[in-house]
């Protein structure tokens, strides 16, 4: 089987999905714009071959690379990058290339807001009041069906630092003088803790893994506040993200595909859907899944992709698993040193932390885990505890 992945060398823990892929026995192929050498070594010894573009943007560069491939293996069988980012140069070179997956027209579904809130509300699913606005009357449209705060953020998916909090007409139209020529989607605030329910599919679209973790912050709060970040994952999954959890990935047709969806938790069994993600969550949340249930997620998915077999159908949710991040211009009350004297039979990753995400993760990032959720809430207040 011919498996060609994009951009393999990022995130840094990626490199580990190309590495199942070799030893379940698949012709593993690599485009990015790094020269080979620049690679880690253990990414390298399993590949089968790498192509250089200059520019992952550009298309018909894409095009040759997959071009040359073809020539050189015969017919591509799997495209992925799992990275945000590609999602769509991932999509259109399956569509031309005739690969197994998802194409153009299906991720538009998850790439434009106002679409994926459609999709969610055929499948019953509860939502975010809002809608795209293209003028100040639209806005005022809205605002007097919702009021203030409003959030304004790019209808085309981007991260969250592109999206604004509204408190007053003032501010309002100060936004429509200011920003970009995209499309806006206005919604309404939402007050509530923000939940995930994350997992991976198989090839027939069956969830064969899931999980879900809970968050002190959203990504906008701390990129606007520059607050810590702490998110742990749960041991039960609460009924309700199970359902609507299901209900989204049958509307959506994820099949042989890791999911991230986003809710906010408004009362005590009440969620509401935010966005739906046809990848792995960010950061170190894969080797999350890996040491809440002791699996190893980047096989199972190789494992799926090469015989269509999840092998871990018996795995448990064995531990809370949290990630706790730390930012370069605060003055923490315990060290490093202190941590790992303190919790360190609880901490089972470490790393410093690079790219565009620091702003929301943090410069530094401790991965912990315990069978007990008061435990990891003690670990979080201290590695975040300040000094006055």
């Amino acid at each position: 089987m011919n498996v060609l992945i994009m951009s393999p060398h990022f995130p840094e823990n990626f490199y580990l999905f190309c590495k199942a892929l070799h030893r379940s026995g698949a012709t593993v192929l690599a485009i990015a714009n790094v020269d080979y050498y620049e690679l880690r070594s253990e990414l390298r010894e399993v590949l089968t071959e790498y192509y250089k573009v200059q520019d992952m943007h550009n298309y018909d560069e894409l095009i040759r690379a997959v071009g040359y491939f073809t020539y050189r293996h015969g017919k591509i069988d799997r495209i992925e990058s799992h990275n945000e980012q590609w999602l769509e140069a991932d999509a259109r070179l399956r569509m031309d290339f005739n690969v197994f997956g998802i194409h153009p027209q299906q991720l538009e579904y998850t790439q434009y807001k106002s679409k994926m809130k459609e999709k969610f509300q055929a499948a019953g699913i509860p939502v975010v009041r809002g809608k795209v606005v293209h003028s100040p009357k639209d806005a005022m449209d809205l605002v007097q069906e919702v009021g203030y705060p409003v959030i304004a953020k790019p209808d085309k998916r981007v991260e969250a630092f592109n999206t604004t909090l509204i408190h007053h007409a003032g501010e309002l139209y100060r936004f429509f003088e200011e920003k970009e020529t995209t499309d806006y989607m206005l919604e309404e605030f939402i007050r509530g803790q923000l939940y995930s329910f994350d997992g991976l599919t198989d090839r027939h679209g069956n969830i064969v893994f899931s999980t879900s973790h809970v968050f002190n912050h959203s990504d906008m709060e701390i990129f606007n506040h520059d607050l810590n970040m702490a998110y742990y994952s749960l041991r039960e999954i609460p009924e309700a993200l199970n359902d609507y959890g299901a209900k989204i990935i049958d509307a959506f047709g994820m099949k042989e595909r890791f999911f991230h969806l986003e809710f906010f938790k408004v009362d005590e069994r009440r969620f509401i859907i935010l966005e739906a993600n046809m990848r792995p969550p960010a950061g170190l949340t894969m080797d999350m899944f890996n040491y809440a249930a002791d699996v190893d997620l980047y096989q199972e998915w190789a494992n799926l992709i090469v015989y269509d077999t999840f092998r871990a159908m018996a795995y448990q949710r064995k531990y809370h698993v949290g990630y706790i991040g730390r930012k370069p211009n605060r003055r923490y009350q315990h060290s490093h040193d202190d941590i790992l004297r303190t919790y360190g039979d609880l901490i089972v990753h470490y790393q410093e932390m690079r790219g565009m995400l620091v702003s929301v993760l943090g410069n530094s990032g401790y991965v912990v885990r315990s069978p007990e959720l008061t435990r990891m809430f003690e670990v979080i207040e201290f590695i975040h505890q300040t000094e006055e």
